[in-house]
């Protein structure tokens, strides 16, 4: 039986109230700090191997490619299977990637070429993670308790974010680059341990009972491999899951938007050594800071979000409200020199960022059909790890080769303003949620 809501605005009341959903949480937590380190640590080492702005936004967007590719099959994927069991497997993939690219960095081996092959590696992964994943947190608290839930989930995210950053300035100048990474790959037992500790409850996936009307017809391919039955069968579903997302209503509004913000907002932080060291004079401390202060912002954003935000009304206003500020503090970063406010900015950057991030996923999952949420999670993948990386990032790093840093984050925040301030006129979503 589902939990009632709870009305207490403590943000970690859903850590006491759902056991596995603690255990969950802890374990990514750990791991995204090592997550967070190796992301901070492939920024650098790619803009030390190449000094090109542009090699540094390919590096961050090469990952993304298979999430475009094949992130909506994923979802399908999803939607029939073992949503635990997909994490599980995935995890371990990630595990060896960082060992990988940590014992290359260490013995002197690491390239251009290598980093690329290795980040595409954890973008197949990340593929059929995230759904998975993201989709899989109902499962863990029950419908209730899904806004709070995500936000936490979020908190994590941020807070990893803060220390994941702080402690690899600190490796990298003590210990060398290759050491963030060696670190990260340690840190995936806490998330296997937490994995293989949780139970989920079954709500609409992960049993063949529950499966899409159209996702049922794969057992009987007899005249077919079971590949090609399973590409048949996952590619009709994903066409299913896209026609239902791009119905026209409040779901579509929301993901044009979501969409326009991923590619426009979030590779901002793909500049930011570059921003760092061309543009206010700072070290590989320094970036990690800069990383941390973005976090710093997150992680109190998914703790209001999680807390106080999650009971009232009105937030489909405060998402819109964080939409447009969002894009006015990334002009106003971009051209400020003065390193005291330019941390103040990047605080208040994050804020925005995961009040809105934060809240669209919610609001998302509680629109659309219970059977479509791997498919809702695995566009939602698409959108803020896809296209945000694979067309973002690489579009940021060639505006940056073209003009320079501070104008590519320019260009892409003015974009993103115009898209919200068209949907805040065009659209009803954000008046009625």
């Amino acid at each position: 039986m589902t939990s009632p809501p709870d009305r207490n605005s403590n943000p970690f009341r859903i850590l006491h109230r759902h056991r596995s959903f603690r255990i969950f949480w802890i374990g990514q937590t750990l791991s995204l700090v090592g997550s967070w380190m190796q992301t901070m640590a492939v920024g650098w080492l790619s803009l030390q191997l190449s000094n090109s702005a542009f090699v540094v936004g390919l590096v961050a967007s090469i990952g993304a490619l298979p999430i475009v590719l094949f992130s909506m099959h994923a979802g399908a994927l999803v939607d029939r299977g073992d949503r635990l069991r997909i994490v599980q497997i995935t995890q371990v993939v990630f595990f060896v990637q960082a060992t990988v690219l940590w014992l290359v960095t260490l013995t002197g081996h690491a390239t251009i070429s290598l980093l690329l092959a290795l980040q595409f590696v954890q973008g197949l992964a990340s593929a059929v993670e995230i759904p998975a994943r993201q989709s899989m947190v109902i499962q863990l608290v029950g419908r209730a308790d899904l806004q709070p839930a995500i936000a936490l989930n979020s908190s994590g995210f941020n807070l990893a974010r803060v220390v994941g950053p702080a402690i690899g300035g600190v490796v990298i100048g003590s210990l060398g680059i290759a050491w963030c990474f060696g670190l990260n790959a340690a840190s995936f037992g806490a998330v296997l341990w937490g994995l293989y500790r949780i139970r989920v409850a079954g709500v609409g996936a992960g049993t063949a009972d529950a499966r899409p009307a159209d996702a049922r017809g794969v057992e009987n391919a007899t005249s077919e491999t079971a590949l090609v039955g399973v590409l048949r069968e996952t590619t009709a579903s994903a066409l299913d899951g896209w026609r239902y997302l791009m119905r026209p209503g409040h779901v579509r509004d929301l993901l044009i938007l979501v969409t326009v913000g991923a590619v426009f907002g979030g590779p901002f932080l793909t500049l930011l050594p570059v921003m760092a060291r061309d543009h206010l004079g700072l070290g590989a401390g320094g970036y990690g800071g800069m990383l941390a202060t973005v976090g710093v912002g997150g992680l109190l954003a998914a703790l209001l979000v999680a807390g106080p935000i999650s009971h009232r009304t009105g937030k489909g206003r405060v998402l819109m409200g964080a939409a447009v500020a969002f894009p006015v503090l990334l002009l106003a970063f971009a051209y400020t020199r003065w390193l005291p406010l330019s941390y103040a900015l990047l605080f208040a950057s994050g804020l925005a960022m995961i009040l809105w991030n934060a809240l669209s996923n919610g609001l998302l999952q509680l629109m659309v059909d219970e059977r479509y949420r791997g498919r809702l999670m695995a566009f939602y993948a698409l959108a803020f790890v896809g296209l945000s990386q694979a067309v973002g990032s690489f579009a940021i790093g060639a505006l940056a080769r073209l003009f320079d840093a501070p104008a590519a984050i320019a260009l892409c925040a003015m974009v993103l303003l115009g898209a919200s301030l068209i949907t805040m006129r065009r659209s009803t979503f954000w008046t009625a949620v």
